[in-house]
């Protein structure tokens, strides 16, 4: 059995420098399963300016493991937003309208994915949804240090002394250090971290932009619409206008040349000229609340791991908004790494397991980056009202949410043919290792609930109802390797509620499919072997990496 890591020698487990949506979903995904936490928040500047997020269904689907989705779609904002669907281009906010994005690889946020996901896309304020989080945090015991930055760290290798990092106090300059057994950079640190380390961040930068954040009544130019977002385009400005409560609360996206347009050239004064030739009312007032410069970023560093230190959202990767991955990505990106780390800390699992995060979600990442800036591209053939076709490269939105295939060292390798999609993703989910497993709806305990609501915490064996072979071996192998797997029989403790079982997963009725806490299939078995337990104890030693021999102290 590997070392477990933990030791009273540390002040926590993890030390997760960023407070944005990995950041926080990191340390509340590994405090939920009892790993001591401390977060550093971090320059309270911001790396991007006010914005609305869209987050996606897988990510939510995350969220909501964590018990937050109510929570989450009860915010102002997502509540103020809720209609709002759609892209479309004016050539002001009361202006003539010149289109609307209709492509095939689209999928508006009020489109119904009940049958891939148990949940739905929800557009939120950026602020108000890490308010959320931070407060989940606090009450699962994360130690929260506003306005602490990471100055510097060593690494003496995984086990008792792991991190030994000096972190700042920003409001007092005092110093002082952490050790912990492993560091996760969620974009909190500047780049130190990637510096430190030598890790490239490849890519490239796709434009500068300022946004305005600015209040006025613009119900009448409204009249009723509730897009997402609308591109303007006239003499005064070219940019976008994103309603934030459908009413007087907006932001204002503007492109610039920074050598020929400084940041500080965007006055008050100038900004609300640009808001009025965005709204198209000459007369207008606004309220200029803020002038935010930011870059556009398409980028992804060359590795996501270096020993017992992890990147993860912006520190591992940076894209355009267009397509609202972002927020999404990094939280993924938290959950898969989360699972990993509580399973070697708590020793059911071989540090080697730890590889398959930058195996898994780099490629998924790099994949991601590109298709926002491909949607970021076929933005201004909305503008230019072109008739040509979208980009054929060009990914559904769906197959981008819910359909990443994963092949790594934690998943079983495939063997059953090529998959149809597109590259990384599958265009259909049957439950192959590597991908997310299906949605299910099932009835456990007279609650209707989604298959994917098992997920999290430790291992599942999905079956159906003849399973008694399944169910012997799991106990043995819980008790022999110390691994938690849950056992669930679909016709049995489980009630398929579209009688979609064998279907989506391809299996038989005496077939079982292994689940990893992230909710990606690691193994299936479409018959009952005839040594249920060899084999199911093979395959589970193979997937959490225990196959190898054990971890010495200072394993990296």
């Amino acid at each position: 059995m590997p070392s477990t890591g933990r030791s009273a020698l540390r002040n926590t487990d993890v030390l997760v420098a960023g407070s944005g949506p990995a950041g926080l979903a990191a340390a509340l995904f590994l405090a939920e399963q009892g790993v001591d936490c401390h977060l550093l928040e971090g320059p309270r500047e911001r790396l991007r300016p006010p914005r609305i997020l869209g987050v996606h269904p897988r990510a939510m689907e995350l969220l909501r493991s964590l018990g937050l989705e109510e929570a989450i779609r009860a915010l102002p904002s997502a509540r103020a937003l809720a209609g709002n669907s759609g892209v479309i281009a004016a050539e002001s906010l009361a202006g003539h309208e010149l289109g609307a994005l209709d492509a095939k690889y689209v999928v508006d946020v009020d489109t119904d994915l009940s049958a891939l996901s148990p949940t739905t896309w929800c557009l939120c304020d950026e602020a108000e949804l890490e308010q959320v989080l931070r407060e989940r945090a606090e009450r699962l015991g994360v130690r929260l240090r506003p306005d602490a930055e990471l100055v510097s760290f060593d690494r003496d290798g995984w086990g008792d002394d792991g991190i030994r990092a000096v972190v700042r106090d920003r409001a007092t300059g005092d110093e002082h250090r952490i050790r912990a057994c492993c560091l996760v950079d969620a974009g909190g640190t500047g780049g130190l971290v990637r510096e430190r380390l030598g890790i490239g961040f490849e890519g490239r930068t796709l434009g500068h932009f300022v946004t305005v954040r600015f209040t006025a009544d613009l119900t009448g130019e409204l009249r009723g619409r509730r897009f997402i977002m609308a591109y303007v385009d006239n003499p005064g400005v070219r940019g976008s206008l994103m309603p934030l409560d459908n009413r007087a609360d907006w932001l204002l996206h503007v492109r610039h040349d920074p050598e020929l347009e400084p940041a500080d050239s965007f006055t008050e004064e100038r900004c609300a000229d640009l808001v009025r030739a965005a709204t198209g009312v000459p007369g207008l007032q606004p309220r200029i609340d803020s002038v935010s410069p930011w870059a556009g970023e398409a980028r992804v560093a060359e590795r996501f791991r270096s020993g017992q230190v992890f990147l993860a959202g912006d520190a591992a990767h940076m894209m355009p908004p267009s397509g609202g991955f972002d927020a999404g990505t990094g939280i993924i990106d938290a959950h898969n790494l989360a699972w990993k780390l509580v399973a070697v800390l708590d020793g059911w699992a071989h540090p080697d397991l730890l590889d398959s995060y930058d195996e898994e979600r780099r490629p998924v990442c790099a994949a991601t980056v590109e298709q926002a800036v491909l949607r970021a591209r076929d933005r201004a053939r909305l503008l230019a009202a072109y008739p040509d076709p979208a980009d054929p490269e060009l990914v559904q939105d769906p197959l981008v949410w819910l359909a990443a295939r994963y092949r790594s060292s934690a998943v079983m390798p495939w063997d059953e043919g090529t998959l149809p999609g597109y590259g990384l993703w599958a265009a259909e989910n049957d439950g192959r290792p590597g991908s997310r497993a299906p949605h299910l709806r099932v009835r456990h305990g007279g609650a209707e609930i989604s298959v994917h609501d098992l997920f999290g915490r430790s291992l599942v064996l999905l079956t159906g109802p003849d399973n008694r072979p399944w169910r012997e071996a799991v106990r043995s192998i819980g008790a022999e390797l110390g691994t938690p797997v849950q056992l669930y029989g679909v016709g049995s403790d489980l009630e398929d509620l579209d009688d979609r079982w064998p279907e989506l997963y391809g299996v038989t009725a005496q077939g079982a499919v292994l689940v990893r806490p992230d909710g990606v299939v690691a193994w299936r078995c479409t018959d009952a072997p005839i040594f249920t337990r060899t084999v199911l104890r093979a395959m589970t030693k193979r997937v959490l990496r225990l196959d190898r021999p054990p971890a010495e102290k200072g394993t990296p």
